[in-house]
């Protein structure tokens, strides 16, 4: 998706997505080990960078340290180019509500935006449902360093079904942009917390525009949900880049989707 801004589909890394008048964040450095660690899980190792919470990959994603030592139990097998994908740990314990929490400080907008983003969600009439509350939410919402070089970032549930417990905005940003960008952003990386993957994962130039990037077909961490589409789907809500102006509500393949996993 391109605009006049570039957003790794909601948490967009402002290297892999650039984007005018914006400061990138310079990579810091990662091993050999790391890249391999990273690369074991299926992700990508290209304009890898260190974050709060562990390291950023593929724009918006938050691999924890922890999670670098963790290979998978099962094997994946990447298929295609353009179709949805989930992780390897989902959300258990079903039917569940999610609670999510905004931090304070945050203008009302960011309450509007999160109340659209659970409205999307709840609607599909999924065995998952989300919910907001003001403090200690199981993920909670808060604001991404000054210095961040993304849109937002989240990560993936964890091995014991748990949603990944946290989402960082940038400000700088999203205070301004159009309130149904911000929707889809919260709604997207909502999506990875739950254990979802970006729609075109191995083909980011889909949607971020830039080199094509196909990592090949191998055992990796990504699994393709039954009856989602073998080819481009250019309006999913779970495409890697996104600019200010674009709203991504689910499309019919996004429902097929959450509807095959929740």
């Amino acid at each position: 998706m391109k605009s006049s801004l570039l957003a790794c589909t909601l948490a967009v890394l402002l290297i892999a997505c650039k984007k005018e008048g914006t400061t990138t964040q310079e990579p810091t450095a990662a091993s050999d080990e790391v890249l391999g660690q990273i690369a074991a899980l299926g992700f990508g190792t290209g304009n890898v960078v260190r974050h709060e919470e562990g390291w950023l990959v593929e724009g918006d994603i938050v691999i924890s340290d922890e999670q670098l030592s963790n290979r998978p139990e099962t094997q994946f097998l990447r298929v295609g180019a353009e179709e949805q994908y989930r992780t390897f740990n989902l959300v258990t314990g079903l039917p569940r509500n999610i609670t999510i929490s905004l931090a304070s400080g945050f203008p009302t907008r960011y309450i509007t935006a999160l109340d659209g983003a659970i409205e999307r969600y709840n609607a599909q009439n999924l065995q998952i449902t989300f919910s907001r509350v003001t403090t200690r939410g199981n993920i909670n919402i808060t604001a991404a360093p000054s210095t961040a070089g993304y849109l937002a970032s989240a990560g993936f549930p964890t091995n014991n079904g748990r949603p990944y417990g946290s989402i960082k905005v940038n400000r700088a940003y999203l205070d301004t942009w159009n309130i149904n960008t911000v929707i889809s952003i919260l709604a997207h990386e909502v999506g990875h917390c739950i254990g979802f993957r970006h729609t075109d994962y191995m083909s980011r130039q889909y949607s971020c525009g830039g080199s094509a990037v196909n990592e090949g077909a191998s055992s990796v961490g990504a699994v393709h949900i039954p009856g989602t589409p073998t080819g481009p789907d250019p309006n999913s809500w779970m495409l890697a880049c996104i600019g200010n102006g674009v709203d991504r509500p689910f499309n019919s393949n996004d429902r097929t989707a959450l509807s095959y996993l929740y």
